[in-house]
C-alpha cells in the first residue's frame, strides 16, 4: 500500500496511476480518495497521470490525534507532491478539498502547478462573520459536531441520504449504492479527525489565500448546493482569484462530481486542455 510519512510522523496513503500530465485530487469531508473514482478513471483513460491521497485521519491514512487543520492538510498535500516530484500539475479539490488546494497554493507556492479547479468548495469562508454576513451561523456546525459525537454511523447515513446528493429534493431518486459508499468511506476514518475537521472546513478564512493564487482556476458550483451554499462561496472565490473563472450548474447538488460525473468530467477536461 503506497504511503509517505510526513515531517510530523503521519502516514499518508495515496494512489498514483498512469503517466502524462499529473492531475491531483483532494477529497471532501469525511470521505477518502475513493470518492474520486469516476474522475480518476476518466482522466486515466484520457492519458493523464492521476494522484489522490487520503487526508490525515481519513480513509487509509493514519488516525493521528492532532493536525486536523488546513495548514496540516496543505502540508500533507505538499509532502505527497514533493515525494512524487510532480510538475505542471493540475490540482482539483472538492468541498473541504477545495480549501486544502487553496491553502496549499498560497502556503507552498505554484512552482509545481499549472492549473487548479475548485468544485463545490468551502472558500472563502463558510461561517458567518462581519466580513461574510451571508455565511452560516456557527450553531449549524456545532450541531454537526453534536450529531457526529452522538451517533456517527447514523449521521453518516442521514447526510448522503438527504442534502449531500440532493436526494431530499422532490422527485429525486435515492441511490442506495451511493449512500452506502459514502457511509463506507466516512466510517473508515477517525471520529476525532472528522470532529476537528468540521471546525477546519467551516472556520478557516481563505480570503487572503485566494488573492495570492495566480494560476488559472476554474470555480465550479451547483446553485442547489445544500452543504456549501452557492451565494457565499463560488462567486466570492472567483472574484478574489486573480485568474478565476466561475461555472455555475443549475440544480446541481453538493455531491455533483458523483451525481453528475459525466458533465463535470467533460468540463474539467476542456479546462485542462485549454
Amino acid at each position: 500500500m503506497p504511503t509517505i510519512t510526513t515531517e510530523d510522523g503521519t502516514e499518508i496513503f495515496y494512489k498514483d496511476w498512469g503517466s502524462g500530465q499529473p492531475i491531483v485530487f483532494s477529497h471532501g469531508w469525511p470521505l477518502s480518495s475513493d470518492d474520486w473514482d469516476s474522475q480518476m478513471l476518466f482522466f486515466l483513460l484520457n492519458g493523464y497521470r492521476v494522484i489522490a491521497h487520503d487526508r490525515r485521519g481519513h480513509g487509509r491514512s493514519a488516525q493521528v490525534s492532532e493536525g486536523h487543520d488546513m495548514d496540516h492538510y496543505a502540508d500533507d498535500l505538499a509532502a505527497v507532491t514533493a515525494h512524487l516530484d510532480l510538475r505542471d500539475a493540475v490540482h482539483i479539490g472538492h468541498s473541504t478539498g477545495g480549501g486544502e488546494v487553496v491553502r496549499y497554493l498560497a502556503r507552498h507556492g505554484e512552482s509545481r502547478v499549472a492549473k487548479a479547479a475548485l468544485l463545490a468548495a468551502v472558500p472563502p469562508l463558510m461561517v458567518r462573520t462581519d466580513a461574510y454576513p451571508g455565511g452560516l451561523p456557527k450553531s449549524v456546525f456545532d450541531d454537526l459536531q453534536s450529531q457526529l459525537a452522538a451517533n456517527r454511523s447514523e449521521f453518516y447515513r442521514a447526510l448522503p441520504s438527504g442534502p449531500f446528493y440532493g436526494f431530499n429534493r422532490p422527485g429525486a431518486e435515492l441511490s442506495e449504492a451511493l449512500v452506502q459508499n459514502w457511509w463506507r468511506q466516512g466510517m473508515m476514518g477517525s471520529a476525532k479527525a472528522h470532529y476537528d475537521g468540521i471546525v477546519a472546513f467551516s472556520q478557516t478564512d481563505f480570503t487572503e489565500d485566494l488573492k495570492k493564487i495566480t494560476v488559472p482556476t476554474l470555480v465550479m458550483h451547483g446553485d442547489d448546493d445544500q452543504i456549501v451554499p452557492y451565494e457565499n462561496s463560488a462567486p466570492l472565490s472567483a472574484e478574489l482569484l486573480r485568474n478565476g473563472t466561475l461555472k455555475t450548474y443549475t440544480g446541481f447538488p453538493h455531491g455533483m462530481p458523483t451525481t453528475h460525473a459525466e458533465t463535470i468530467n467533460a468540463d474539467l477536461l476542456e479546462f485542462i486542455r485549454q
